[in-house]
């Protein structure tokens, strides 16, 4: 069980959970889209500094794997759709399909991977919950320089997609991993568990 499992639990398999998983993901969609127009473009990388990675980690820890997922291709339809929620109020199939398309499929399985290690009480500790978030945050990295690197060429994909942001990462990789515990807290406090 995941933190919006127990927020809001014994709803029994009906419309209703439907309509609130529905709400969840769409709305967490839109946080990834508003974090991504915390954005700060590099001139010497196609990469822009945002806080999507932030709002990509707890997602999925928060949703938990399946709709963490599901949350995270939500955003990416939006984008491909023509809605301007990729980084900087950018929209369409080219953006996904760019320099930095990798990061944004990243986001899927690190969305993925962050809830499922979440459903397994991995977000209940600092040790665990960091050892999730940096787990997350290699994944999009993997796929980030991957793609990347084909349009940079592999002998700068470190400079142009990794270096800059390694410090802004751990920052964020510490953010998460205070936050999800506090969190927990707050459930145990107010008698939800």
């Amino acid at each position: 069980m995941t933190l919006v499992d127990i927020w809001r639990p014994g709803i029994a398999k009906t419309y209703t959970n439907l309509l609130y998983n529905t709400i969840l993901v769409i709305t967490a969609s839109l946080l990834v889209a508003l974090s991504a127009q915390i954005a700060i473009p590099l001139p010497f990388t196609p990469v822009p500094v945002t806080a999507q990675t932030l709002a990509v980690l707890l997602i999925g820890a928060v949703l938990g794997s399946a709709r963490g997922a599901l949350a995270i291709l939500t955003y990416l339809a939006e984008g491909a759709a023509g809605l301007p929620v990729f980084a900087g109020g950018k929209a369409g199939l080219a953006w996904l399909a760019g320099p930095t398309g990798g990061y944004l499929i990243g986001f899927v399985i690190a969305a993925f991977v962050t809830g499922y290690l979440a459903e397994r009480r991995w977000d209940r500790n600092i040790l665990t919950g960091f050892l999730a978030m940096l787990i997350g945050n290699v994944i999009i990295f993997a796929f980030g320089l991957l793609i990347l690197g084909g349009y940079v060429g592999f002998d700068k994909v470190l400079a142009l997609g990794f270096y800059p942001f390694l410090i802004g990462d751990i920052v964020k990789l510490a953010l998460a991993t205070f936050l999800l515990p506090l969190g927990w807290k707050a459930l145990q406090i107010s008698g939800k568990i």
